[in-house]
């Protein structure tokens, strides 16, 4: 009975140290699995002109906060049973709650941040086969772009280009969605489809914008939201596992290059007035249409040596209406504008906000390339230089606006354990407009921030 107990033994698999892994069954295909992620940066910011911090001008701010902090739960429950759920909290800073009332008149608390991601089930149609998973529930999964369904802890540059997550805080959940998709992957073709139902504008948080001759998010009215994306991957298969979440870059441990195009599309999502603003004008609605086509590529150069190349190229158009325009700062170090200093009489232009969202169109490309390992010695990691560059053409701007990213990763170990010093030069806008009624930029400000990132 010994040798045999002796056999039965050897054929367990070998837990994995580097995991948070709770084995099902002995083969170890069906398992459960935790990661944790946190992200914290400290940042310098040249803050747009008229900018205030608690009431008071700033000219430049520094702050220290959480960009992302993370806890994921999922695992293969049987062969054809997907569970996934993600809870965390996002852009915790100083100003976490300010001002100290919402817009109920309620007092805020800075200790309400955390929420659910995610929460899918998911069911495999062909057992072992990838060609068909069906899911449900609050959920990633989207069209468009790999970046609007990106996985945070493996992203090649510090932080992602969030206008390809088109409407996220709006008419979702911190991009997030309630939705019933259809994934899978069939020879080189990666596919998913969705059916969305978008949440209300009107329970973001924050005040609508009044309706005007500028198209803005529609108060009346609920459309379901369609979304698909295809790849053609032409040398190796991306990660399956998980829904959405793409992967930034695989540090050269995958051959990836891929064709990709997606859409997001919602039937009267927005509204405006025609002609001048009053009670007697006519409300239209428009669609929202929204496409992409782009390369990627990820791949390694030397296999001794360790180096790699990363790289994207996209276009992206970008059909909320006529003349939307929405500014965004990631993590806004400023909490307010001064009186007649907000550009286009726009909300939320302070600190390090810019035209992030708009109707025209978008050119995004990245370039990373990966040094060798143990670039300073035996486990010692390594380091990725990269840059970004996002091109806009928005209706309600009248030249083209560009954001402008230089920096480099740390990888201490991975992406289990970096350090990324980025940074960003954009561009500023002030009261002033051209003749058409369109914001005309009058400098450029910069940021720097070091990211620290621990992932298991």
């Amino acid at each position: 009975m010994a040798p045999q107990a002796a056999d039965q033994t050897a054929k367990k698999p070998v837990p994995d140290k580097s995991e948070l892994k709770y084995n099902l069954n002995e083969s170890g295909t069906h398992f459960f699995k935790v990661t944790l992620l946190n992200q914290s940066w400290f940042r310098f910011n040249q803050s747009n002109p008229g900018s205030t911090v608690v009431q008071d001008l700033a000219n430049n701010t520094f702050d220290i906060g959480l960009r992302r902090t993370r806890i994921q739960a999922f695992g293969q429950i049987s062969d054809r049973i997907f569970l996934y759920f993600q809870y965390g909290m996002n852009n915790f800073n100083y100003q976490n709650g300010f001002p100290s009332f919402n817009t109920n008149g309620t007092p805020s608390n800075r200790k309400v941040a955390a929420f659910f991601h995610d929460a899918v089930g998911e069911y495999l149609v062909f057992r072992n086969k990838d060609y068909l998973k069906i899911g449900s529930g609050l959920t990633v999964v989207n069209g468009l772009s790999r970046f609007s369904q990106p996985s945070v802890s493996t992203i090649m540059s510090m932080d992602l280009p969030v206008f390809a997550q088109a409407t996220v805080d709006q008419t979702d959940e911190f991009s997030r969605k309630l939705s019933l998709y259809a994934r899978g992957q069939v020879g080189p073709i990666d596919y998913r489809v969705v059916i969305t139902d978008p949440f209300p504008i009107q329970t973001n948080g924050a005040t609508p914008p009044a309706l005007g001759t500028n198209a803005n998010f529609a108060l009346k009215g609920h459309h379901k939201q369609y979304q698909g994306f295809f790849m053609y991957q032409f040398l190796d298969k991306e990660s399956h596992q998980t829904p959405g979440y793409m992967t930034g870059t695989y540090l050269g441990k995958k051959s990836i290059v891929n064709l990709e195009a997606g859409f997001i599309t919602q039937q009267n999502a927005m509204w405006r007035r025609e002609g001048n603003t009053g009670a007697s004008t006519d409300t239209t609605y428009q669609n929202m249409n929204l496409w992409s086509v782009a390369t990627f590529l990820d791949m390694p150069l030397n296999r001794r040596t360790g180096t790699a190349i990363n790289a994207y190229l996209g276009y992206f158009h970008t059909d909320y209406g006529t003349n939307y325009l929405r500014f965004n700062g990631v993590m806004n170090p400023a909490t307010g504008q001064a009186t007649g200093t907000a550009p286009g009489g726009l909300g939320g232009t302070q600190g390090n906000a810019f035209p992030m969202f708009g109707t025209g169109s978008v050119v995004y490309s990245q370039l990373g390339y990966l040094m060798k390992q143990d670039l300073f010695g035996p486990a010692t990691g390594t380091l990725m230089p990269y840059v970004q560059a996002q091109i806009a053409n928005y209706q309600r701007i009248s030249s083209t606006l560009g954001i402008y990213n230089v920096g480099v990763n740390y990888l201490i170990k991975g992406h289990n354990g970096k350090l990324s010093l980025d940074y960003q030069n954009r561009p500023y806008y002030q009261a002033a407009v051209d003749a058409a009624n369109r914001l005309v930029p009058t400098g450029r400000a910069g940021q720097l921030t070091l990211q620290y990132q621990v992932f298991i």
